[in-house]
C-alpha cells in the first residue's frame, strides 16, 4: 500500500519543526534466550534499531534448511518484565494473509476450490456496486490483490469491533454498494477486503470456521502450540503486551479491542519459534518433519510473483499469494510485513539459500510500516550475507517528535498576544492604526488558526477517524486538541483585538497627531 503518499506531506513539514532536544528514554535492554555466534551481527543490528526507534521488545527467529538455528528475545515482553521467550505470542498483523493463502491452496489441492472460479461460486450473495465486476472477480484475483477492491474500506473495518460470530460475512455483504477503484484484474491494490473474503471462502469450502480450519490444518500439523486465533487464548499463554507509539514513545496498551471480522486478513497470533516452523515448511516444499501441509507445486504457486506491487521506499516488489517477492542483486527475498495498532511482524524467506527470518515487535505506529519494514529488510539482507541498505526513514521519529512543536507554538502565540494587549493598555499610543490592526493582528492570525481547526474537522468527519485514532493516536489526539484550542482562541483573541481596536478611536490618537504637527501650523 502507498502509505508514503498519506504520511510524507505531514512528516516532511514537521521535520523542519523537529525539537532540537531529544526526548530521553531508557534504552531497551536485551536478554539472550538462545544465541549463536554466527548471528552476532544480526543481534547487534536489531539492538541498534531498537534504541533508534524506542522499541520495547523484539523476538527473533532464524531458520536454515529444516532447522531453527537461532532464537533470541530483546527488551521486554511487558512493562517491567523479562525479554520475550521463543514461545511468547505476538499479534502478527498481515503475516496472517500468507496463512489464509495457504489454507485456500490446501483446499485447491483437495479439489474443493478452483483458483479461477468466480467468488460467487463459493459466496453466492457476494456483490459490489458494479454487477459485472461482481461476476468477474475470481479467487485468484483476491489472492493476488488484483480484484479492484480498494484499500481504505479495509482500513475502516479495523476499527469495527463488532464481535458477533458472523461479523465477517455481514461486513462483506455490506460491500454491495462499494465502487471499485479499478477494473477487476487491471492492477495491484493491497486491500484487507480481499483476504476477508478468502477467509469466508475457506469456511464455505471446508465446512469449518476459519479459526478451526487454521488450527486443524496449519497450526496443528506444524506443531505451532503457541499460536492462536483469539486474544483471550493468547493472554492465557503469555501474550506480549503491545504498545502504541505516542510521539516516538511506546505506551503500553494491553486492553485494545480486536476487530475479529479481520481475523483472516490480519489478526492471527503466533510466536517466533512457531513462525520458524512455518517458514521451514515454506522452505522445504511444504514439508515439516513428517507433515506435508502442501505440495511442492502448490507452495511454488504461493511464492510465484504475479503482479507489480512496488511500495514507496521498497521499489521493485511483486506480489504472489500472501507474499511479496523482491530481487536484491542476486538474492531473491520472499517476505511480508504486518501491523496492528500495537504490534508489528516481519518474516522473510531466502529460497536459494534455504534461510528464513522472523521478527516480532510489541509496538507500532502507522509510520511503522515504513520504519520497521526497513529494519526487517535489513535483517534479511544481513542473513543473506550482504550489508543492509542505508537507513532512508530515519527522519520519521524526529518528525513525530516535531509535531509537539504545534501546541508549544500555540501557547507561545497566546502568551505573545496577552503581552501585546498589556502593552497597549499601558501605552495606548503604541496601538497600530486601523488598517494594520485588521491585517496583521486580526485576519492573519485567523488564517493561521484555521489550519488546525480544518485539520480537526477533517479528521472528525473522516470515515477513517476510528482507524487513525488506533494507528496514530498521538497525531489524531493532537489534531483534536490543537484544533479545539485554535477554534476557541480564534474567537477569544479576535474579540480582545477588536476591543483594543475600538479603544483606538478614543481622543488619544488625535491628540498624538496634533502634537506631532509643526508649531507654525498651530
Amino acid at each position: 500500500m502507498n502509505i508514503k503518499k498519506f504520511l510524507f506531506p505531514w512528516l516532511l513539514v514537521c521535520t523542519l519543526l523537529a525539537l532540537t532536544l531529544r526526548l530521553f528514554a531508557k534504552p531497551a535492554s536485551a536478554k539472550t534466550v538462545f544465541k549463536s555466534a554466527p548471528y552476532d551481527g544480526i543481534d547487534d543490528y536489531v539492538e541498534q534499531q531498537m534504541r533508534r526507534l524506542n522499541i520495547p521488545g523484539v523476538s527473533l527467529a532464524i531458520v536454515e534448511g529444516d532447522k531453527i538455528v537461532h532464537l533470541r528475545g530483546f527488551g521486554q515482553a511487558r512493562p517491567g518484565g523479562e525479554a520475550p521467550s521463543p514461545e511468547t505470542p505476538f499479534f502478527i498483523g498481515s503475516l496472517t494473509k500468507s496463512f489464509t493463502a495457504l489454507a485456500v491452496m490446501q483446499l485447491v489441492e483437495a479439489g474443493k476450490v478452483e483458483l479461477d472460479a468466480p467468488v460467487q461460486r463459493y459466496l453466492p450473495w457476494f456483490r459490489v456496486a458494479d454487477p459485472q465486476a461482481s461476476t468477474q472477480m475470481t479467487v485468484r484475483h483476491l489472492l493476488n490483490q488484483t480484484s479492484g477492491l480498494p484499500v481504505l474500506p479495509g482500513w475502516q473495518l479495523l476499527a469495527d469491533f463488532d464481535n458477533r460470530p458472523d461479523v465477517t460475512e455481514r461486513q462483506s455483504r455490506a460491500l454491495a454498494t462499494l465502487p471499485l477503484n479499478r477494473p477487476v484484474g487491471a492492477a495491484f491494490e493491497y486491500s484487507d477486503l480481499n483476504y476477508r473474503l478468502l477467509g469466508l471462502i475457506v469456511e464455505a469450502a471446508s465446512g469449518e470456521s476459519y479459526a478451526a480450519y487454521i488450527q486443524n490444518h496449519i497450526f496443528g500439523p506444524l506443531e505451532m502450540s503457541h499460536s492462536h486465533t483469539s486474544k483471550a487464548a493468547a493472554q492465557q499463554d503469555g501474550l506480549a503486551v503491545g504498545h502504541q507509539s505516542w510521539f516516538d514513545i511506546p505506551i503500553a496498551a494491553p486492553d485494545l479491542p480486536v476487530p475479529i471480522g479481520s481475523l483472516p486478513a490480519g489478526q492471527l497470533i503466533s510466536s517466533a519459534e512457531d513462525l520458524g516452523r512455518y517458514l521451514i515448511a515454506h522452505l522445504n516444499e511444504g514439508r515439516y518433519g513428517e507433515a506435508q501441509i502442501l505440495s511442492p507445486k502448490g507452495m511454488a504457486e504461493l511464492h510465484r510473483p504475479v503482479v507489480e506491487a512496488s511500495m514507496e521506499g521498497f521499489p521493485g516488489a511483486r506480489y504472489g499469494m500472501g507474499w511479496y517477492i523482491e530481487e536484491q542483486g542476486q538474492t531473491r527475498i520472499v517476505w511480508h510485513s504486518g501491523m496492528c495498532p500495537d504490534f508489528y511482524g516481519y518474516m522473510a524467506l531466502l529460497p536459494e539459500q534455504r534461510k528464513g527470518v522472523v521478527l516480532l515487535v510489541n509496538a507500532n505506529h502507522f509510520t511503522g510500516q515504513l520504519t520497521l519494514t526497513e529494519v526487517g529488510m535489513g535483517v534479511a539482507t544481513l542473513l543473506a550475507g550482504n550489508p543492509p541498505a542505508p537507513i532512508q526513514f530515519g527522519f520519521i521519529p524526529w518528525a513525530l517528535r516535531g509535531f509537539l512543536v504545534i501546541p508549544l507554538l500555540q501557547i507561545a502565540g497566546l502568551a505573545a498576544t496577552l503581552r501585546l494587549l498589556h502593552r497597549w493598555r499601558q501605552n495606548p499610543m503604541s496601538r497600530p492604526g486601523r488598517g494594520r490592526m485588521w491585517g496583521q493582528h486580526i485576519l492573519l492570525p485567523i488564517v493561521f488558526n484555521l489550519i488546525p481547526v480544518a485539520s480537526a474537522l477533517t479528521l472528525l468527519g473522516s470515515s477513517l477517524r476510528g482507524f487513525l485514532l488506533l494507528f496514530m493516536p498521538d497525531l489524531s489526539c493532537l489534531a483534536f486538541i490543537s484544533g479545539g484550542f485554535a477554534l476557541v482562541w480564534t474567537f477569544l483573541r479576535t474579540g480582545l483585538i477588536l476591543g483594543a481596536l475600538r479603544g483606538s478611536s478614543s481622543p488619544q490618537p488625535f491628540v498624538r497627531r496634533l502634537s506631532n504637527k509643526p508649531k507654525s501650523a498651530v
